[in-house]
């Protein structure tokens, strides 16, 4: 798609983030497998929950639109998930596994915090202020996961010290 004005430049951004979302989700999928704790398997599933339920509503921005998703690369997520496993098989301990796997997800959060900012911004820029409060309600869902994911780290952590210290 050859980018002509802001509204195609709004229309791949947006398909990116869908794209985004859709490998988001299967990297939650993924790390809830791979998750040895109750607590964080449970978190991850309600992402997953969650980030179904985007991509519903980004489905619904482009219905807003009249317009449909395009291809877009997502080379940054390949390599991000290629990293990932590199550097969690190398890991050892099933605690410090646990914990680098709400790492990466937080660090997934955050990836998209960034793309929902600029894109709330490209929505009221070329008029579409509908698909504005749809985007808003996804970046509040992410902001809310991250904030979830540092309690569940800091806890998970402190639960470390604790069993360091009695040991």
């Amino acid at each position: 798609m050859a980018i002509k004005n802001t509204k195609n430049l709004f229309i791949m951004l947006l398909s990116n983030l869908r794209q985004g979302t859709e490998r988001s989700t299967k990297m939650y999928q993924e790390l809830t497998q791979l998750a040895q704790y109750p607590e964080v398997k449970q978190a991850l599933e309600a992402r997953v929950y969650i980030s179904e339920k985007t991509l519903s509503t980004l489905d619904q921005c482009f219905k807003l639109m009249s317009e449909e998703p395009i291809k877009t690369s997502g080379r940054l997520q390949e390599v991000f998930a290629e990293d990932f496993h590199k550097e969690l098989a190398e890991i050892q301990s099933p605690e410090a596994k646990s914990l680098y796997v709400l790492v990466k997800a937080s660090h997934l959060a955050q990836m998209r915090i960034g793309e929902y900012t600029a894109l709330i911004a490209a929505a009221d820029v070329t008029g579409h202020y509908g698909v504005g409060v749809l985007l808003e309600s996804c970046l509040a869902d992410k902001i809310a996961f991250v904030e979830r994911t540092r309690r569940l780290v800091r806890h998970s952590m402190e639960n470390e010290t604790t069993e360091r210290r009695a040991a």
